[in-house]
């Protein structure tokens, strides 16, 4: 197994003479062959550099000594061979891959940092720097409002890093001088544009640097052959030859070999007194061979000496000049709001693309053509981020959000006006995270968002970039984490905006023929074996974090990348069909790779997993054969209940099915996230819960016997899937309150009507709707206050499907639920494990939650009673009114 590294790299590269870590680098991500072979050999740093080699392949080992590919059956009992041969196949598949990426990238977080270098980005040396990969292209050109989209004017050129071998254009677009301005000084000079902007606009000179350096920096002797160069040269000449050398090469003779002239000339200056300068001697031994062999002989002394020296990188850094002098000297090549486009010369034809890593894109509106936009403003007027990240709670109580629709008006809403007015009633309501859909650009809005075009980019419809950072910025202000639902499992099949075609071939990012299209949603898949498809990915999953400093990703629709039938294919419950021939192991080992990249660069990070198959090991660590998410979504809990509300009458519900869907595989129970519903039932055709359960009337006043119904239900439903599942539980936007109405987005069925696309929150103030959200509020502040959810996995004792009846405690609480419709129990029997006083804490029938308060308050105090029920050996006599839902708490024990 090959581990992931974290190294800083060093770059003395001529265009960037300062250290600077991967954002900074070159070409890095490019190899480009090199010819020229040396070998060099430090006797001095010879034995310490073996020694590191061996520990290094020690160390190798011993990580592959605690990796077992099927560590996670052998862990559940399960013996199957087939299915362990697949795990065992797949790992060292994975292993093959891991070594084919390092041979192209430096290490893993070069992989997965593609947007350091890709893209569009400001060189310090008063340039722009342009890259982008279209394998399949002859000619690549940037073209905008900044050269009169002109093809033929910023183009990639041969010769100059222009196109590699691995398909990447490199075009850089030089600031213009202004007028009766002169070039700089130095010709690396560089500038500071965004850190530290403010500085290097002094009157002191380069060369009063470089003489401060020489002065301060250098011990006695040290810089003698940098001021005079061609000392050296001259000494070795008539050391060799004496001072009336030869002249030619007929006159030159014989020449003794080096090692005979090396031991001549220690012996001629044994005597000499000590120096400061580095006793380094090199013997060439590579003669008449194809390469050169140096040795170099040094002494430990003087090794040591120079490791320990730091390099002069501050007065390379002091020789920088600020924003202010560039601009002053300088016209930006590409001004900040630019609008661009990349032009490629293919076998088909010219063509203009939306390029793939551009951050800001304007999709295609009103017949205009989608271009991107360079997002580069002035630092003085940049978001600066003003909160730090919360810590990673116990449990997560997820709210989940669209922004478009998050107003009350029929409109697009925006970054801004969902800051102002959602995050502060989602802190209100007792969430601790937020997850975000729809934010990657997306041409078509009634999409959601799931047909993505352009990964890098935030959806322009809602704001700039700064307003999507401030977004963030103050939610984590308010300690609510941030989540992104990332679409990494198809793409829109645009070719202008979107990735299809891209380069003029059906290849480029996926796969060739029917495989690259979805069989039933009309999108394009990608090509997860390709290493620079790969390189695309893993660097957008970095990049959301990275950039905007979210917290995690729910992974969309993991089904239709995983199997090659896109998830829609009948499944016998055998392993058989988790590793036949339509399973994508390429797409297994990506998020295999995705999810141990992402952990080890943000160790805090949150993947959950959105699997309708759920795929053996979803939530298992990497090391022991798993897929290495931390949650897995339980699909079937919101389906079960929408069955239930349209399909059952209210007398013939199965508590058993509810529980068992509800607690689906107890093995990973605690990984589970939870919800009653999510944006699948109101917007996916759908109907909300709401809508179901009070008839779907318009002003939202139910009346009567429906109103009393629909409130409980309501109520118990999101009780129950709260409190006997894992230790997350996700919340669609609007629907704890019970919103009244499905979403549906502006299409042509409805004359693009924003009628339904919307949230009603003015229903919050009164009503039935006000009494749901209060109770929703107290689910959340109860395990906020008590950790109702992360106290372990709960002791389900009481399933009674004649009486309708679910009873299980989790820690110190009791969850008692009668969902039948009539029938109500003056003393129910539920056994409890621990003798003692209980209280309740909360009631689904209370008048502030919409209900009859048909508990009286000396019933809210209930004390055990030594009688063996459900297998316990003491039991509570409860008032149980129908279609209610108790919490008790154990406030007291009592020793028998």
């Amino acid at each position: 197994m090959v581990s992931l590294s974290n190294q800083t790299r060093f770059c003395f590269h001529p265009n960037n003479l300062f250290v600077s870590d991967t954002r900074r680098l070159g070409i890095s991500g490019v190899n480009f062959p090199r010819k020229i072979k040396v070998k060099i050999t430090c006797f001095a740093a010879e034995r310490p550099r073996q020694q590191k080699q061996k520990k290094k392949s020690q160390s190798t080992s011993d990580a592959d000594a605690g990796f077992d590919p099927v560590g996670f059956l052998t862990k559940l009992g399960i013996a199957d061979r087939i299915f362990a041969q697949f795990l065992r196949e797949r790992h060292k598949a994975l292993k093959d891959l891991k070594d084919e990426i390092l041979k192209r990238h430096f290490d893993f977080r070069d992989l997965a940092s593609g947007f350091e270098l890709l893209g569009m980005h400001r060189h310090m040396e008063h340039r722009v720097d342009f890259m982008e990969w279209g394998p399949g292209a002859r000619y690549g050109a940037l073209i905008g409002d900044f050269n009169g989209w002109s093809p033929t004017e910023n183009s990639a050129r041969e010769g100059l890093f222009g196109h590699d071998d691995f398909g990447y254009w490199f075009i850089i677009l030089e600031d213009k001088l202004r007028e009766g301005e002169e070039q700089d000084e130095l010709y690396f000079q560089q500038y500071n544009y965004v850190d530290d902007y403010d500085k290097g606009d002094s009157s002191v000179s380069a060369e009063e640097i470089f003489q401060k350096a020489n002065d301060e920096y250098w011990e006695p002797g040290e810089d003698r052959y940098i001021k005079n160069r061609y000392e050296v040269p001259a000494k070795l000449y008539e050391q060799l030859f004496g001072p009336n050398g030869p002249q030619t090469l007929e006159e030159l003779g014989d020449i003794p070999d080096a090692e005979t002239r090396y031991k001549q000339y220690q012996e001629e200056h044994k005597n000499d007194p000590p120096s400061n300068l580095p006793p380094c001697d090199i013997i060439d031994k590579g003669q008449g061979k194809p390469y050169d062999i140096f040795n170099v002989v040094t002494s430990p002394e003087w090794t040591k000496k120079f490791y320990e020296k730091e390099p002069p990188i501050p007065y390379w850094l002091e020789t920088r000049k600020g924003r202010k002098a560039w601009l002053k000297k300088y016209i930006p090549a590409v001004p900040h709001g630019s609008k661009y486009r990349l032009y490629f010369n293919t076998p088909d034809g010219p063509l203009e693309r939306v390029p793939a890593w551009a951050t800001y894109v304007q999709p295609e509106d009103e017949g205009k053509q989608a271009y991107a936009i360079h997002w580069e403003p002035p630092p003085e007027s940049a978001y600066k981020w003003k909160n730090s990240k919360p810590e990673v709670p116990k449990s997560l109580r997820i709210y989940e959000c669209h922004v478009g629709i998050s107003g009350s008006e029929p409109k697009i809403s925006s970054f801004e006006e969902f800051t102002k007015k959602v995050l502060p009633h989602v802190k209100r309501a007792g969430y601790n995270a937020i997850q975000l859909i729809g934010i990657p650009e997306h041409k078509d809005y009634f999409t959601v968002g799931y047909r993505v075009t352009n990964f890098f980019a935030v959806s322009s419809r809602y704001g700039t970039p700064d307003d999507f950072k401030r977004l963030i910025d103050e939610a984590h202000g308010l300690g609510l984490l941030v989540f992104l639902d990332i679409v990494h499992s198809y793409a829109a099949a645009d070719q202008m905006v979107g990735l299809s075609l891209f380069d003029g071939s059906n290849d480029c990012y996926f796969h060739y023929g029917k495989r690259g299209h979805h069989k039933h949603w009309g999108t394009r898949m990608f090509k997860y074996g390709d290493l620079d498809v790969l390189h695309f990915l893993i660097s957008n999953l970095n990049w959301w974090i990275t950039e905007y400093q979210v917290d995690g990703y729910q992974f969309h629709s993991l089904a239709s990348m995983i199997y090659t039938h896109n998830g829609f294919a009948s499944f016998n419950n055998d392993l058989d069909d988790y590793c036949n021939q339509y399973v994508d192991r390429d797409a297994l080992m990506y998020l295999i790779l995705a999810n141990e990249i992402l952990h080890d660069l943000h160790p805090n990070i949150i993947t959950i997993a959105e699997d309708a198959t759920y795929y053996p090991g979803l939530c298992e660590p990497v090391s022991q054969g798993g897929l290495g998410f931390d949650y897995y979504v339980n699909l079937s809990a919101s389906e079960m209940w929408v069955s239930l509300l349209d399909n059952v009458p209210d007398n013939e519900w199965s508590m058993s099915k509810i529980v068992s869907t509800l607690v689906a595989n107890k093995e990973y129970a605690d990984k589970m996230l939870s919800y009653a519903e999510s944006h699948n039932q109101s917007i996916s055709g759908g109907r909300s819960f709401a809508e179901i359960l009070f008839g779907g009337v318009d002003n939202g006043s139910p009346e009567g016997r429906q109103l009393d119904r629909g409130v409980s239900l309501h109520k118990m439903i999101r009780l129950i899937t709260f409190t006997i599942g894992g230790r997350a539980y996700l919340n669609f936007m609007g629907n704890e309150f019970g919103h009244p109405e499905r979403v549906e987005f502006p299409t042509q069925s409805n004359n693009f009507s924003f009628s339904l696309a919307n949230r009603r929150w003015d229903l919050l103030e009164s009503g039935v709707h006000h009494h749901l959200f209060s109770f929703d509020k107290e689910l959340m502040d109860l395990d906020k206050s008590k950790g109702i959810i992360s106290r372990g996995l709960p002791s389900i004792h009481h399933v009674n499907d004649a009486n309708m009846v679910i009873s299980f405690s989790r820690g110190p609480f009791l969850f008692i639920f009668n969902f039948h419709p009539l029938n109500s129990y003056e003393k129910y029997d539920v056994g409890i494990e621990e003798a003692g006083e209980y209280t309740m804490i909360l009631n689904s029938d209370e008048v502030k939650y919409g209900g009859q308060g048909l508990v009286s308050e000396d019933q809210y105090l209930q004390r055990s009673i030594s009688k063996r029920i459900d297998g316990q050996r003491n039991c509570l006599e409860v008032f149980l009114p129908s279609r209610t839902a108790q919490v008790y708490k154990l406030t007291r024990i009592l020793r028998i």
